[in-house]
């Protein structure tokens, strides 16, 4: 949507999404910062069952808090749906990074996307919604 919250300080503003949420009532998180994480960040991918950043610090803390946290936002205002950035090691929905930092993708959700699914949110990535697909993503 364009929000300053990527990792490098930059946004992904895509036209699709944004024509898509026109007219809609929209909430635009980024659990990443609702963790803790600044913006700019180091970037971090997810290796096995923990969160490490390219500087090699453990931040798994920090992705699970934002998942927590976005969830209860997802819970409280109970969207018909989430769209969410792909390859994300926080909003990937169906494929991330696979924690070597040499831009392998490996199948799987970020740690958000996997929470939002579990909880039975209709989860879509921006990909998705570009590729004119609005419907659920099962786990």
């Amino acid at each position: 949507m364009g929000k300053n919250c990527k990792y490098n300080g930059g946004n992904n503003k895509e036209e699709a999404v944004c024509s898509f949420a026109e007219g809609a009532e929209v909430r635009c998180i980024c659990p990443e910062v609702l963790g803790g994480l600044p913006t700019p960040r180091v970037p971090a991918e997810i290796l096995g069952e923990q969160v490490i950043n390219r500087a090699g610090e453990d931040v798994t803390r920090q992705f699970l808090l934002g998942a927590e946290r976005s969830l209860a936002i997802a819970e409280a205002f109970a969207p018909d749906l989430v769209i969410l950035q792909p390859r994300s090691p926080s909003c990937g929905v169906h494929s991330r990074y696979d924690g070597s930092f040499t831009g392998t993708l490996v199948p799987g959700s970020g740690v958000t996307a996997a929470l939002l699914l579990k909880n039975g949110f209709r989860v879509i990535d921006s990909g998705d919604l570009k590729a004119g697909k609005t419907g659920t993503q099962e786990k």
